[in-house]
């Protein structure tokens, strides 16, 4: 391959990074490099996954879970109750009790308030889980909360300087969960990985907001 065959190779793909990219995600060499190492190792990764907790029985329900999308999808499972390990045990010895804990109050340290409502949605948490968090922060003094002047059934919650305090120290133990979740993947890798995070983030945080999947009737239905 001649200079001039690579650089329009190389037009080609930035062609297609820019129609496959989501609409807010900006172009930029960084974009455009996890989309490039995304693409060329697909190839390369293909059949050699393998989970070592699966046995020897029912081959075709273990060919099945290592279908594509079947696989990346476990694959999240574990990284998500992996990464709650890590945080519960980083929050240990403090008044955050879960991950959903810290979450919201990182939220609303970067806010001057939120309303109840805001802030559950904000955590993705349902209403019921959402309200118990909130509780638990109230009982801690870690938030307080007053009427909310434009919704006479609405509340504002804000963080305590109690709360701020508490962020601050926990936040020197939760970047050390960060680095341990990214676990041994190179600069490169984290940036590749990070690309395809925020991709899938765009996707689903709208599915979210719009409330396009609220029943199993609506799961089945819906197509990309």
């Amino acid at each position: 391959m001649n200079s001039y065959q690579l650089i329009n190779q190389l037009v080609t793909l930035v062609a297609e990074f820019e129609e496959q990219k989501q609409n807010n995600v900006p172009l930029s060499i960084e974009n455009f490099s996890g989309f490039l190492n995304a693409k060329l190792s697909g190839e390369q990764l293909e059949n050699k996954v393998k989970d070592i907790r699966f046995g020897e029985q029912q081959p075709e329900v273990v060919a099945m879970a290592y279908q594509l999308d079947n696989n990346i999808a476990r694959l999240f499972v574990y990284m998500s109750r992996y990464a709650k390990s890590y945080i519960k045990k980083a929050l240990q010895k403090t008044n955050l009790a879960t991950a959903e804990d810290f979450t919201c109050l990182a939220l609303l340290l970067t806010h001057q308030s939120l309303s109840k409502t805001e802030l559950i949605n904000m955590s993705l948490l349902e209403k019921a889980s959402g309200t118990e968090v909130v509780n638990r922060l109230l009982k801690n003094n870690l938030v307080h909360q007053w009427d909310d002047q434009n919704d006479k059934r609405g509340k504002r919650i804000g963080i305590t300087n109690d709360g701020k305090t508490l962020l601050f120290e926990v936040f020197t133990d939760m970047n050390k969960v960060s680095s341990i979740i990214t676990g041994k993947l190179s600069t490169s890798e984290k940036y590749t990985l990070q690309y395809l995070l925020q991709q899938l983030e765009d996707f689903h945080y709208d599915l979210y907001t719009n409330k396009s999947i609220g029943s199993k009737a609506d799961l089945l239905s819906y197509e990309k």
